[in-house]
């Protein structure tokens, strides 16, 4: 029998996961299909439909008590909405009551992707045991949660700690969401590749012009490619220095694709967070890579489902 059983989704522009998961975590059963991203808002939902459809198809769904769910963003979790950028048919998007529809009226609690791997990072992960931390994925886009007095801080929208979009570079690059040089229009994987060809990096005989491509030719010593990755280095120590500045976190997180680059990115992230991280009550702060890897959506969206329920088990992911 297994005892505080939910569903979880993780829902980005380039796949829709779906798991049943119990109170420890432990991943049960897995459905996935690709997002039709570009696609109208309906054809995106079939397809989270046909995630939910395997789940419901389980013997075990009969023991399911809530959905969770984390969804690329940005999400109204009070509304039950979701307008993620790279998913454009789903603008004001009521995901959580189609959701609930397919879910046969079962609670569904609703939190942006970042927030969905703090709570999964923060329960099982490196950030396991903080009171206070930044965990942020590092990918095509740039995305984090807090945690905040032990406990999950998702925000009343659901979108908290969302440092992509503070700007490290007041007069840089117009970003996609409409400011100047955010923390993603120069951390993220695309940036840090775009950044490279235009200083003149050219990718093998592969044609491979992707960050984990650049992370590979810093490693063998170009210098273009290195100075890309020194750069986004730099941003996110700016963007992780302030948000430990304003609300005293003690441990940041990093994950995605770019988070794997491994020393390439984390040795200049933490010279550069001795430029920025100066007062006293933020220098002890810690970088470290996330430790959950690809299913930190699924268990995060699972723990946020755990704890809004009377019998949660989970500690620390209550907002």
């Amino acid at each position: 029998m297994h005892t505080d059983l939910v569903a979880a989704l993780d829902i980005g522009g380039t796949k829709i996961a779906g798991a049943l998961v119990d109170g420890h975590g432990r991943i049960l059963l897995r459905a996935q299909r690709p997002t039709p991203a570009q696609e109208h808002g309906d054809t995106v939902m079939r397809a989270v439909e046909a995630v939910l459809g395997e789940l419901t198809a389980s013997p075990l769904w009969s023991g399911v008590t809530a959905v969770g769910i984390g969804s690329a963003g940005p999400v109204d979790a009070s509304a039950g909405t979701v307008s993620p950028v790279n998913v454009p048919g789903w603008r004001g998007y009521p995901l959580v009551e189609r959701v609930r529809a397919v879910a046969d009226g079962l609670p569904v609690e609703l939190i942006g992707d970042g927030v969905a791997i703090t709570a999964a990072e923060h329960w099982q992960g490196a950030a396991r045991g903080h009171d206070n931390a930044l965990c942020m994925v590092v990918s095509t886009g740039v995305g984090g949660g807090l945690v905040l007095g032990g406990q999950l801080h998702p925000g009343p929208t659901g979108n908290s700690g969302h440092i992509g979009h503070i700007s490290v570079d007041l007069d840089g690059d117009r970003c996609p969401c409409g400011a100047r040089g955010c923390v993603e229009r120069i951390a993220s994987g695309p940036n840090i590749a775009r950044r490279a060809v235009e200083g003149g990096w050219r990718p093998g005989p592969g044609g491979d012009t992707s960050a984990a491509a650049v992370a590979a030719a810093a490693r063998a010593g170009d210098p273009v490619a290195t100075a890309s990755f020194e750069r986004a280095a730099r941003a996110l120590a700016a963007g992780i220095a302030a948000t430990a500045t304003l609300v005293e976190i003690d441990i940041a997180v990093i994950g995605g694709g770019v988070g794997k680059a491994g020393e390439v990115l984390f040795a200049p992230l933490r010279a550069a967070l001795r430029d920025y991280a100066t007062l006293s009550f933020v220098q002890r702060l810690t970088v470290t890579p996330a430790r959950m890897g690809t299913d930190a959506g699924l268990v995060g969206a699972a723990a946020a489902a755990l704890s809004r329920r009377p019998s949660a088990t989970v500690a620390g992911v209550g907002g």
